[in-house]
């Protein structure tokens, strides 16, 4: 059996770490040999966000990478198709693994399907509600075109049944970037906290004491951080209310240091100091600071389940989410706050009088990848 497995951005990188790994572990035990190519669409061209996290993993260079880098959604998966095609025609692969909602994801299973081609797609039955989130429409097509949809929880489930998938094409795996959290955390928990600041600070700002507790923060979504008025009242809030509790350590994605300095914040940031600012970092560096934060601010989905088993209060800065059993209502640690500054000072202030506490969702246990491989080879056909 010939597979072939996409990725295309950072959130994917956890993802098919243990996927790797389970299907040398499934060859090196088995006489039914599984030949695998990675293939890496180079949607983040970033290096600091890609080759970092290709590192930490021990997720072997990929075998053929498209080299897509930025542009528009159009401009992305346009150009993902073209490319992916040729590999398709040169490879004749059995299967096509696709993992979470990126352009990459829904670029190539629609090409590999057009060439009759199996897809797999990990992570599937994702749903936010919200069709305006280029997310949604990837998860929604993706899922539409799949053979073999492997689920991370039961609500997903639901949403798949609702759109008719049928029942032997859905499987229920787990969270397989939870394989990666346990894989790593005592890799992680071996960190040190000055290490990471002093090693990745954008402003020089490090001599900050974490040890009585800490803020964590990540913005890059557009509705979070491409318009003036939210970011400068989000940003006001950290700078001004929130460092009155505790100091704030924030990775700053790319496109949000752009649209600080554009508005003018960055300065309001920099000069504080309980604010540390720090390039984007590593997976061991960045669940290092999950594990020992007092509250995280985000707008991350990957952050909101590391959160629910880690035991972090989480604050997610969106109005929907994919992830719904990450939710406190859900038994989760994850509270939805929007972009509305007064929404979310009382959720902040009611979380600090809480104590989150870890929650293991139904096969969120590490032994992902193992399911999802032995689904594939199992599917019929």
């Amino acid at each position: 059996m010939k597979i072939i497995s996409v990725v295309g951005a950072r959130p994917n990188f956890m993802k098919i770490a243990p996927f790797i790994r389970a299907i040398e572990t499934h060859n090196a035990a088995s006489a039914g040999h599984i030949e695998h190519i990675l293939v890496h669409t180079g949607q983040h061209y970033d290096d600091r966000m890609s080759r970092a996290f290709f590192e930490a993993l021990s997720i072997p260079e990929a075998e053929i990478n498209l080299e897509v880098g930025s542009g528009s959604h159009a401009e992305q998966v346009g150009q993902t198709m073209i490319a992916f095609e040729k590999v398709l025609l040169e490879e004749k692969p059995d299967w096509v693994v696709v993992v979470g909602d990126v352009n990459a994801t829904l670029a190539c299973s629609v090409t590999a399907k057009k060439l009759h081609i199996k897809v797999c797609h990990i992570e599937a039955g994702l749903r936010s509600g919200d069709i305006r989130m280029p997310e949604e429409v990837n998860r929604l097509v993706t899922d539409r075109l799949s053979d073999l949809l492997l689920v991370p929880d039961r609500l997903s489930i639901k949403n798949l049944e609702k759109e008719g998938a049928e029942a032997e094409s859905i499987v229920f795996v787990g969270n397989i970037m939870i394989d990666t959290l346990e894989s790593n955390r005592a890799k992680a928990a071996a960190l040190s906290l000055n290490d990471i600041l002093s090693g990745n600070s954008l402003d020089g700002q490090n001599a900050v004491d974490l040890e009585k507790g800490f803020a964590l923060v990540t913005l890059h979504r557009p509705s979070n951080v491409d318009d003036k008025n939210i970011l400068t009242a989000i940003v006001d809030f950290l700078a001004n209310e929130v460092t009155s509790d505790m100091p704030i350590v924030w990775p700053v994605h790319p496109r949000t240091i752009k649209q600080l300095k554009k508005f003018g914040l960055w300065d309001v940031l920099s000069s504080n100091v309980n604010v540390v600012l720090l390039h984007p970092l590593g997976y061991h560096e960045m669940l290092r600071l999950n594990m020992a934060s007092r509250i995280v601010l985000t707008d991350s989905g990957g952050l909101q389940e590391e959160c629910t088993v880690l035991g972090s209060p989480c604050l997610t800065l969106r109005w929907n989410t994919e992830r719904p059993i990450t939710l406190k209502e859900n038994g989760g640690v994850s509270v939805l706050v929007g972009n509305n500054i007064e929404r979310i000072k009382a959720e902040y202030a009611n979380t600090l009088k809480e104590t989150a506490k870890p929650n293991r969702p139904e096969l969120w246990d590490g032994k992902t990848a193992e399911r999802c491989v032995k689904a594939i080879l199992e599917h019929k056909a």
